[in-house]
């Protein structure tokens, strides 16, 4: 009796351990959107790249779905952008990291108004929940990892700043470019994972027009490196033991 309980315990063990291990199917879904009044010729559609959620039970599929929205993720409104807003040209998607759990997708959208512009935004989901990571689920001291990301962040405007001066030598105040970058503990909720590390994502804001000489904004850490900022028992915890 106690050798059976015990193959029926480490069967669940086993098998729970293979779900929690899973990824998710994601498949396209293109849509092209006509606008019933377009302000101009190139406004009378924009397309929308959905990525679809397939693969697990029907409730995680739904809540995976929810956390990767345009809407949830972007704050798109398809009935703004089909009546008067008119920004929206191309939304889409890809998919940076899909296994042991964990699905990391980057949404884009390009658009424009008085000039062209884009926009993304990178979730971090656990395909145990359905539900989008935030770093206080996986990591610990967030001010001192808050303070990691702004030294590489000042070691990264260092860099740039001697490359402008060298590409544009007639640039004026280029050191103002920067004066509002200041990493804080808010900006660590928008990070991607992979098997190198965690990257850390941070938009300098430049002006449209100086958008070349803006930084990439992305602080990469290996899994040696952050290991003293992981949760023990959250999802990332698995890359570190």
């Amino acid at each position: 009796m106690k050798t059976k309980l015990l193959l029926n315990l480490l069967l669940l063990v086993s098998v729970t351990g293979v779900a929690f291990a899973q990824s998710v199917i994601i498949t396209p879904k293109k849509t092209v959107y006509r606008r019933p009044k377009p302000t101009s010729s190139y406004k009378k559609t924009f397309t929308i790249r959905y990525p679809m959620v397939t693969g697990l039970t029907p409730v995680l599929n739904k809540k995976v779905q929810s956390s990767i929205s345009y809407t949830r993720v972007s704050n798109l409104n398809l009935k703004e952008e089909l009546g008067d807003l008119q920004w929206l040209e191309e939304a889409d998607y890809k998919v940076n990291y899909n296994k042991k759990g964990i699905l990391d997708i980057t949404l884009s959208m390009t658009g424009s108004a008085a000039y062209p512009s884009d926009y993304s935004k990178t979730v971090v989901v656990d395909l145990k929940t359905g539900t989008r990571i935030t770093p206080k689920d996986v990591f610990t001291d967030l001010a001192g990892l808050a303070a990691m990301c702004k030294k590489a962040q000042k070691d990264e405007i260092k860099t740039s700043l001697a490359q402008i001066k060298k590409d544009e030598p007639d640039a004026e105040d280029p050191e103002s470019l920067f004066k509002e970058a200041d990493f804080k503990i808010e900006n660590l909720k928008e990070f991607t994972v992979s098997d190198q590390g965690v990257a850390f994502l941070y938009d300098y804001g430049f002006p449209h027009v100086l958008e070349g000489l803006q930084p990439e904004g992305r602080y990469l850490f290996t899994w040696r490196q952050i290991k003293p900022f992981i949760k023990s028992g959250g999802l990332l915890h698995q890359f570190v033991r």
